[in-house]
């Protein structure tokens, strides 16, 4: 690894913040820059320098970090006209932390080596704003072993583990497989809820009821609270998750592969969205079927 990387960071958003907090509060030299320049304030007076271009920034970093919302983002982030690769010199390595379909990733990695001659990782994280905060993150992986290698000791700021899937691509397969879990497990809980609060169950009670059971998991003692109690800010959203299985539909078509449960709770959740709960935290999908199961729907 190198010597004292200096890391850049775009896209300060519900995620990006706190991992760029716990990046400066392990003492590492941090740029950033966001497309709403006021988000950066709180980290300038934390220690970060603040750059009003991705170009900018990307001429004193060696790590560039990105965590943005969909490839049209990073695309023009990268790509664009003040984009990261216009930077002279370019960083020596790009991770990207959003979660891209894997065929895009592979043609933005491609374009980016032919640009800048630098390595581009996908990375992909799992964990929520919780785990960004903690510095708990699950990040998996796709490149060359050795950029992984050596961008992971930066990586272990926010994240307890870092895994090399596979090449270029690797880890958006990985995260998209994750997301299949979280959206199909997120669906049965709504519908368990709902089915629950109808039936006279105390709903507070069941996450303490069922842990240790076959029936546990993270998503039930961190979601089925939310529906209970709704959070006053979403942590992950309806419309993100809308996004993360449109690219899952088409891994999914162009391996091949038959789905039955995930295309139901597509359309479920893209009901969400045309009745204007796509910002809404995700664990409010449950509203749809509470209001499907009332008398004379």
């Amino acid at each position: 690894m190198m010597a004292a990387p200096r890391i850049g960071f775009c896209g300060i958003g519900r995620m990006g913040e706190p991992m760029t907090t716990r990046l400066l509060a392990a003492g590492h030299n941090v740029t950033a820059w966001n497309r709403s320049h006021a988000k950066l304030g709180p980290l300038a007076a934390a220690g970060a320098v603040a750059r009003e271009t991705p170009r900018a920034l990307g001429e004193c970093v060696d790590i560039v970090l990105l965590c943005l919302g969909d490839g049209k983002a990073v695309e023009d982030v990268v790509f664009g006209e003040h984009g990261l690769a216009h930077s002279a010199p370019p960083p020596r390595y790009l991770v990207d932390h959003s979660t891209l379909s894997p065929a895009l990733t592979r043609s933005l990695a491609r374009r980016w080596a032919e640009a800048t001659g630098g390595v581009w990782i996908d990375a992909p994280v799992s964990g929520g704003t919780d785990g960004a905060a903690a510095g708990k993150l699950a990040i998996m992986a796709g490149g060359p072993a050795d950029a992984i290698e050596s961008v992971t000791p930066v990586l272990r700021a926010f994240a307890s583990r870092v895994t090399r899937m596979g090449d270029t691509g690797a880890g958006q397969t990985t995260k998209l497989a994750n997301q299949a879990i979280v959206a199909t497990t997120l669906a049965g809980l709504a519908e368990a809820f709902v089915l629950a609060k109808r039936s006279g169950i105390d709903t507070a009670a069941l996450p303490s009821a069922l842990q240790g059971g076959w029936a546990d998991s993270v998503l039930l003692q961190t979601l089925w609270p939310r529906m209970v109690t709704p959070p006053e800010h979403a942590t992950g959203t309806v419309r993100v998750m809308l996004k993360d299985l449109d690219a899952i539909a088409e891994l999914a078509e162009a391996s091949a592969t038959v789905q039955r449960v995930l295309p139901e709770v597509r359309r479920l959740l893209q009901d969400a969205v045309r009745r204007g709960m796509g910002d809404w935290d995700l664990s409010q999908v449950f509203r749809i079927g509470e209001a499907e199961s009332e008398p004379g729907m």
